[in-house]
């Protein structure tokens, strides 16, 4: 018997404009489920649907006490209903999928499995998609090997939402925009264990898709902000400061050569180099702004992170043979993280 034998799982399905998946997706679950032998609970998520699909939630949720129904007071996206779903999870284990059929239930059992090896996050890989090379395929596999490499993730699809997450992981990430597409890349900061296992993709049955090639550019301008909150939220001036002494050095050194021309070889640096000259000003104005803004944001994290108590570090385990003392010792760790979050040991 693994080690989530007995451990109580949250389904998080969001549902937009779903009315004719949702009860077959819903038998299938609860066949699934139920040969689980585990607690369960299966939370559905409208996104403010405009068809039926909140008619047909009623009636399943009367049916089934395991049934938990949100409904989002309009359409606000697949992240917001995803954290919607997240919050209102009770399990120790929590599996997010669409609604569309396109995911299958039947997979859910890998899931758990691979969760029990000790992994934190387990994340569904469409290793054989079937959509449309140019519109999803060509823009998905573009998209996943940048988040790879600048994420340091390796993982072949974080755009699917068939996921396998603990509790502990998924309810501590903050998620906005359309950052469910990178919950693996942002639970790396707190050391989550992550691998994927392949899944069917089987083609949509009802309705139309809800993506498209006009996402792309979200998705890479949500790309660039989860790798600035990965490796700068804490350290803004790190890189604002980088560019910034970068431009005033490239600045300086032109002013330098052409003071140079001027003072010692008395040319006539406006006639011949006004342009360079010019150049020179603006990096060197730039640069300083930079490093004013690099230090702004570093006020504004600090302050961020100390007034309410956000945490800089992420504990997975404490072992010690006397409770007290151990949640003393936390107590004090924090107070000090607090007081000195750039703090390094060593």
């Amino acid at each position: 018997m693994n080690s989530l034998s007995n451990t109580n799982v949250s389904i998080v399905v969001p549902l937009f404009n779903e009315e004719m998946a949702i009860s077959p997706l819903y038998v299938r679950l609860t066949q699934v489920l139920t040969g689980l032998d585990q607690p369960y609970e299966i939370i559905f998520v409208d996104d403010g649907s405009k068809d039926r699909t909140s008619d047909v939630l009623n009636e399943i949720h009367q049916s089934d006490s395991r049934v938990k129904v949100i409904t989002l007071r309009r359409n606000f996206g697949q992240t917001a209903a995803l954290k919607a779903g997240f919050d209102a999870a009770r399990g120790e284990v929590i599996i997010s999928m669409d609604g569309d059929l396109q995911h299958e239930p039947e997979e859910i059992p890998a899931f758990l499995a691979k969760l029990a090896k000790g992994y934190d996050i387990v994340s569904g890989w469409r290793a054989d998609r079937r959509d449309r090379w140019l519109t999803r395929r060509l823009p998905s596999r573009i998209a996943n090997w940048l988040m790879a490499k600048l994420s340091g993730v390796e993982l072949h699809d974080f755009g699917t939402t068939f996921k396998a997450y603990r509790r502990e992981i998924i309810q501590n990430i903050p998620l906005y925009g359309e950052l469910h597409r990178f919950i693996p890349a942002l639970a790396t900061w707190s050391g989550a264990r992550i691998t994927e296992i392949p899944i069917n993709n089987p083609p949509r049955q009802n309705g139309k898709s809800n993506y498209g090639l006009s996402r792309t550019l979200h998705v890479f301008l949500d790309l660039l902000s989860t790798k600035f909150l990965l490796d700068y939220s804490t350290r803004p001036l790190h890189f604002f400061g980088l560019l910034g002494l970068l431009l005033t050095g490239a600045g300086g050194f032109i002013g330098c050569s052409l003071a140079f021309k001027k003072l010692v070889l008395h040319k006539a640096i406006m006639l011949q180099n006004g342009p360079l000259l010019f150049a020179a000003t603006l990096l060197i104005l730039v640069g300083v702004q930079l490093l004013c803004l690099g230090l702004l944001a570093e006020i504004l994290s600090r302050t961020y992170y100390e007034s309410q108590g956000k945490p800089i570090y992420a504990v997975r385990e404490i072992r010690s043979h006397d409770p007290q003392s151990t949640y003393a010792a936390a107590q004090k760790l924090d107070r000090l993280v607090k007081i000195f979050p750039q703090t390094k040991q060593g």
